[in-house]
């Protein structure tokens, strides 16, 4: 691929390149409108990371309910980037598709995105910690 070719000649690491599958804050009416397709959520989520994989992408970033859908089509060396990870339920949250940073790990994520549950809160540098070990000790 081009970028690996690049990131060669320049002596850096090439980037992961990453394609959006379906927002962890659309339902599947929202989705069969803006995509104008009958497939079903989990079905169009399939269809795009493929598409992505056979144009090269390094993987998808993905609700963390579809992690094991894509583990099981694609593989492990399929990079999963999952935001919509949340330490509890928020109030007015428009994420829709969302799972503990833990059980996202569990399930085979990559990498997660935690956003509004850390700079929301009161004390962000202290929640994260406090998710970082809830993370170490759920996951052994």
């Amino acid at each position: 691929s081009a970028t690996k070719l690049k990131a060669i000649q320049l002596g850096i690491k090439k980037p992961i390149l990453l394609g959006v599958t379906v927002l962890t804050s659309m339902d599947i009416k929202e989705l069969q409108t803006i995509y104008d397709t009958k497939r079903d959520l989990e079905s169009q989520i399939i269809h795009l990371a493929k598409l992505a994989k056979s144009a090269g992408l390094d993987g998808v970033v993905a609700s963390p309910k579809e992690i094991k859908l894509i583990r099981s089509e694609l593989g492990n060396d399929f990079v999963i980037l999952t935001p919509g990870v949340r330490i509890e339920k928020l109030a007015g949250d428009d994420q829709k598709r969302v799972m503990t940073p833990s059980q996202a790990f569990l399930d085979g994520a990559d990498y997660i995105v935690i956003g509004r549950p850390i700079y929301q809160s009161p004390d962000p540098a202290d929640t994260f910690e406090n998710i970082l070990q809830q993370i170490k000790s759920d996951i052994k």
